[in-house]
């Protein structure tokens, strides 16, 4: 299975559906293994199978996700898993997807295959953490990338923020932007700092990874009032763009963009005309299928979407510098009076990227305060 979930995380993303590693064993010996490269492509049970061949039947296959029972852009895996005549099947996790969920199990043990699962569901949850979740509740991962100086500020007072981290930092936010459906930001980040938000793959080849044939994520724009001009960096690169904003912005001027092939999609607002940051991520999933969704905004966004628990993982990039007193904040959290007040996180990774330090946590539920 050590195996299996090497090959599952040696490809990127194969949004919309989840990272799958396979492995055949017959006696003792792996005969086939293989791995789903993305969407429209056969599973990776179907790439080890046609590895094995006729070493296939009677032999085990491992599975690091749930063989799927239905008919989709391909064929159902516990189908060809019988047809192989394989003896035993071991999966590590559950698939939450209704059109899965413990079908195929029940269409191979009436087929005669012993299956045994699920064996590892934490460590499998973890290699898809972005399926699972929008499978399971209809939105999608949320990860929040900040680079930070290390008395905790983004930029100084004037909005001068490059370069606050290295080479290496930069080159690995790739690597992020690369596991990401979409990435996410705000209209004052592309008026104030014009970005591309796509991956370089020339800087993504410095983090060692596979530049061959990268998909570039859907790049979104929060703007309530369509104030994105049209000759914006992230509107002109390859891929697709998306401005999300109110409805009465995109009837007034939506128009504007037709030349720049962006699509423009209205969210539900706010009577102030603030943008409805749950319905926004709702969209991406119930219209663009997205998994994994990257925020990389300036502390106003990053701290409302916070405050609305819509995010799950915070990735900090920390340089060995200071700003001082009057740079600006990580992050805009107003309303937060006392210690009980604090948004708690669990430290999952502290890695060193070239001169800068990568914090990677997870946001914790919030505890109701004890009568």
């Amino acid at each position: 299975m050590q195996r299996a979930f090497a090959l599952a995380t040696s490809v990127l993303t194969t949004s919309p559906n989840p990272r799958v590693g396979c492995v055949i064993v017959r006696d003792g010996v792996i005969v086939g293994e293989g791995f789903h490269t993305r969407a429209g492509e056969p599973h990776a049970e179907a790439n080890a199978l046609r590895q094995a061949g006729e070493m296939a039947r009677g032999a085990t296959a491992y599975v690091t996700l749930e063989p799927c029972s239905h008919t989709g852009r391909t064929p159902p895996c516990c189908d060809a898993l019988i047809r192989a005549g394989v003896a035993e099947v071991v999966f590590a996790g559950a698939d939450p997807n209704p059109r899965v969920a413990g079908q195929g199990v029940q269409r191979m043990q009436a087929a005669g295959i012993r299956v045994q699962g699920p064996t590892q569901p934490e460590l499998a949850d973890a290699v898809n953490p972005g399926f699972i979740k929008r499978m399971k509740t209809g939105l999608p991962w949320v990860r929040c990338k900040l680079g930070m100086s290390l008395d905790g500020r983004t930029a100084m007072a004037s909005g001068e923020s490059k370069w606050i981290t290295g080479a290496g930092a930069r080159a690995d936010v790739q690597r992020l932007r690369a596991i990401s459906c979409a990435v996410l930001t705000g209209v004052n980040t592309v008026l104030a700092d014009n970005p591309s938000l796509r991956v370089r793959p020339e800087q993504l080849a410095q983090t060692g990874l596979a530049v061959a044939d990268v998909r570039q994520p859907l790049r979104v724009i929060l703007d309530s009032e369509l104030r994105t001009p049209v000759n914006a960096a992230v509107l002109g690169e390859p891929g697709q763009a998306l401005l999300m904003t109110s409805a009465a912005a995109a009837e007034a001027r939506a128009e504007a963009f037709a030349a720049t092939q962006t699509q423009v999609e209205a969210v539900s607002s706010s009577a102030e005309g603030r943008l409805d940051l749950e319905a926004v991520l709702r969209s991406l999933v119930s219209n663009h299928e997205c998994n994994e969704v990257l925020v990389e905004a300036g502390p106003i966004l990053s701290g409302a979407m916070m405050q609305a628990g819509l995010i799950d993982e915070l990735v900090v990039y920390m340089a060995p510098s200071l700003l001082g007193s009057d740079a600006r904040p990580l992050m805009q959290l107003p309303g937060l009076t006392s210690i009980s007040d604090k948004v708690m996180l669990e430290f999952t990774e502290i890695s060193r990227i070239g001169s800068d330090c990568r914090l990677t946590a997870r946001v914790q539920p919030k505890v109701p305060a004890q009568n």
